[in-house]
């Protein structure tokens, strides 16, 4: 399943940076983030639980860029 969220973002290295920190999250099978649209995809894993995964997901994009934010 796919799910697209609102991101605050500062720059397009950032948002890459972000990208890469949500790929390499457990349970998410792919992710983009599209800079001048604010906006990250998630494609999320067979069974994977949402809610636990985006907050991971948030944990690791706060690790490589602290100043962005993941509206959930």
């Amino acid at each position: 399943m796919k799910k697209a969220y609102k991101i605050d973002v500062d720059c397009a290295n950032c948002a890459n940076k972000m990208e890469e920190a949500a790929r390499k999250t457990n349970g998410v099978k792919d992710a983009s983030v599209n800079f001048m649209a604010l906006k990250m995809t998630v494609e999320f894993a067979e069974g994977a639980d949402m809610k636990a995964v985006m907050q991971e997901v948030r944990k690791n994009c706060k690790r490589v860029e602290d100043d962005c934010e993941i509206f959930l």
